[in-house]
């Protein structure tokens, strides 16, 4: 495993004011055409979701959110218009009770999450870009070129993309080193950042490998964020690889994805962040 320290100034650390930065997940219920949809609460039940979660989170001193429609299960490849109108129209509801920069991120579409970021004047946009995969939702094919061209069309230049170079819930189908992705998507396809993921949302990245990632692309400046399963009690030994992360589930009541996000475990995860950096 290489060893590296990173405390390296970025954009995002720009950005948020914080040499670690922490961007907190904002997991949207399911949205209006989508199956757990709930239609008698409808979309102001959503608004209402994200506003409590908010708090918990701004409160506990994240510095940084992500609007996510999480619970669109089972996912698709291609966001259905009724849910990208939906998460458009809520997550712009709430941009005045914002204090820190927010991102989006339309599983598992660019094109739609970059049309959601443009929409509501998001700072960042999180997604798979670039590779080809094979896992639960079918053969999952990104090409960089076409988010970028995309976001020039739409006027998004100035939103920032953030690369999963792993894919959670698949596979790549002609595997490579994550570390040899890293360094490959840096070189042809310009991210911002990386994001280094476990298998599945929750569970946690690879050290060794995130490890490897940074050390590939030390001398490039694009950050690197561990983008699944980080906990307060990982903060430590991860943070000395990476320069930042997003989390989601490890925030919630009883660490539970689907669950509210318990201001505890914010305080305890900032914590433990500030100790390190």
């Amino acid at each position: 495993m290489a060893e590296l320290t990173t405390n390296r100034p970025n954009w995002l650390a720009e950005l948020t004011g914080a040499p670690k930065p922490i961007v907190g997940m904002v997991h949207l219920p399911a949205l209006p055409g989508t199956p757990l949809y709930d239609a008698a609460g409808g979309v102001s039940a959503v608004r209402d979701w994200i506003r409590r979660d908010l708090v918990a989170l701004q409160e506990g001193g994240i510095h940084a959110v992500m609007f996510c429609n999480e619970n669109d299960r089972p996912y698709r490849l291609d966001a259905d218009v009724a849910s990208v109108a939906a998460m458009s129209a809520v997550v712009a509801s709430v941009t005045d009770e914002l204090s820190v920069p927010f991102g989006v991120d339309v599983l598992w579409d660019p094109r739609a999450t970059l049309a959601v970021a443009a929409a509501t004047g998001a700072a960042f946009a999180r997604e798979i870009f670039a590779g080809a995969f094979a896992g639960d939702f079918g053969l999952w094919v990104r090409s960089a070129g076409d988010a970028f061209r995309y976001r020039r069309e739409i006027g998004a230049e100035d939103v920032r993309l953030l690369f999963n170079i792993n894919a959670e819930f698949a596979a790549q189908l002609a595997p490579r080193p994550v570390a040899e992705v890293a360094r490959s998507i840096v070189f042809s396809s310009s991210p911002d950042a990386l994001c280094v993921s476990g298998p599945i949302t929750g569970q946690p990245v690879d050290a060794s490998g995130l490890a490897d990632v940074a050390a590939a692309v030390a001398e490039t400046g694009v950050p690197v964020l561990i983008n699944t399963g980080f906990r307060a009690s990982q903060a430590a030994d991860l943070l000395r690889h990476a320069d930042g992360a997003v989390v989601g589930s490890s925030l919630k009541v009883d660490g539970v994805t689907w669950n509210p996000v318990d201001p505890g475990r914010v305080r305890d995860l900032m914590a433990a962040v500030e100790a390190v950096a």
